[in-house]
């Protein structure tokens, strides 16, 4: 199925639609520039499309007035739970992820970033990073990101960003990554900005999982 129909399917808000969209561009940038170890260009791409469906469940109850989005926030929480990222595993199974896709879905956490930077997996390197440079407005440098993380879940106790010496170490682990990556890469990270992505974003609306 087309991935925007996917997303309509569900419901997702266009931010968090476009989310996906350019943390997907991001990797495909870097895919196409790719010059390293072989990697499984069409599992990064699925996983980065449909990494984040159970974010829904983190939207604030007063994002949106529109009577469909309450309603399907609702649903979400009544079908799915509470855990986003459980919901993302499970609506990643049901929309076609393979098993070693789920793998790196669950892996490529940035909770995971010390793991991730030790893997062997540039599927999970490539994955983790891209979401890490895309904000909410748009593509970012990868330590702006995370420190703006450590402000947003500051005051959240069950985050791992809350605790300062917890979220500097998986900053370095990012960057770590960061890296890893562009030693195989014939772009610079600063050559991944919102400009640079576009042309992907539109090809991947027409995305089929």
């Amino acid at each position: 199925m087309n991935i925007i129909k996917i997303y309509n399917k569900y419901y997702l808000p266009e931010n968090l639609q476009m989310h996906m969209l350019r943390v997907a561009a991001c990797s495909n940038l870097i895919i196409d520039n790719w010059n390293g170890p072989k990697i499984d260009k069409e599992s990064i791409i699925r996983v980065c499309l449909l990494h984040d469906m159970g974010n829904m469940v983190k939207i604030p109850e007063n994002f949106s007035n529109d009577e469909n989005f309450i309603k399907t926030r609702k649903k979400y929480f009544e079908k799915y739970g509470t855990n986003d990222h459980e919901i993302n595993l499970y609506i990643g199974k049901v929309e076609g992820l393979t098993e070693k896709e789920i793998g790196i879905l669950d892996g490529k956490r940035s909770r995971k970033n010390e793991e991730t930077l030790k893997s062997n997996s540039y599927e999970r390197k490539i994955c983790a990073y891209c979401d890490q440079r895309v904000a909410p407005n748009g593509v970012v440098g990868i330590k702006e990101r995370l420190e703006d993380a450590k402000v947003r879940y500051k005051n959240k106790p069950l985050s791992v960003w809350s605790n300062e010496e917890k979220a500097n170490h998986l900053i370095e682990c990012s960057l770590g990554i960061e890296k890893q990556i562009f030693k195989y890469c014939s772009v610079k990270p600063e050559d991944i900005n919102d400009e640079s992505i576009e042309k992907y974003i539109e090809k991947l609306k027409k995305y089929d999982i």
